[in-house]
């Protein structure tokens, strides 16, 4: 059996944002004291001019992205996602949302998939405290070739754009040629009808694994997009 590849999708942020700054000198990052671990010093490495750290100050990063999104930068602000949703909330609500600025938030180590970390870490809240925000974009990508594309899909998205990324490695899921990212579409993984399963993030790959166990008698439909995996299927004919 050939082994799977596995990337953290915090990982594929890092690398996404050198990528995006080389061809874009507008980029800039903002991290909170957490850069080895939101791998935002990937970018740092590269690019020590544009990046900023702000401490462990959350809530003034975000207000340091709002200023630098007004002068027509393009600021990532970056942290763990109980800090960027959670802990800096107001500040995202009243300075990026209500003026509708260009601030991209990447948020990692989302979700109880933190483990370790403990349950302070394990933000579950932060897809439903995004939504409550008018304009703001959620993306929540299921692996690295999703994941690159959704910082760049956030790039020329003009506003506010919250992005999910997770601690753990998972496997690469959307390797194919025909895979194609976009803004609130989803991707079919597999055709089928009957049964839809509906999965987001690191769940997306989770799902897949759990089908052969949970729908046996089944032929499943696998459907992703950035916060979409639908499964459909129908039974076997004998």
């Amino acid at each position: 059996m050939s082994e799977v590849t596995k990337i953290a999708t915090r990982v594929s942020y890092g690398n996404a944002l050198v990528e995006l700054a080389k061809e874009h000198d507008d980029v800039y990052v903002l991290d909170a004291d957490l850069a080895a671990a939101t791998q935002t010093a990937i970018f740092k490495k590269e690019f020590p001019e544009r990046h900023i750290d702000c401490g462990i100050a959350e809530c003034n990063m975000i207000g340091i992205a709002a200023g630098l999104a007004a002068t027509g930068k393009v600021p990532f602000a970056s942290s763990f996602a109980m800090f960027a949703a959670g802990r800096a909330f107001e500040q995202v609500r009243n300075s990026v949302g209500y003026p509708h600025l260009n601030v991209k938030i990447g948020a990692t180590h989302a979700g109880i998939s933190v483990g370790e970390d403990g349950a302070t870490h394990q933000c579950n809240e932060d897809i439903a405290l995004m939504r409550t925000i008018p304009g703001m974009v959620i993306l929540n990508p299921s692996d690295d070739i999703e994941a690159k594309a959704a910082v760049k899909a956030a790039y020329e998205h003009e506003g506010p754009v919250y992005m999910r990324f997770g601690r753990l490695a998972v496997p690469i899921i959307n390797d194919r040629p025909d895979y194609k990212f976009e803004i609130g579409k989803g991707v079919t993984l597999r055709e089928g009808k009957d049964v839809a399963i509906i999965a987001t993030g690191l769940c997306v790959s989770e799902s897949l694994a759990a089908v052969p166990w949970c729908f046996l008698p089944l032929q499943m439909q696998r459907r992703s997009d950035p916060c979409h995996c639908r499964l459909q299927g129908q039974p076997h004919e004998n």
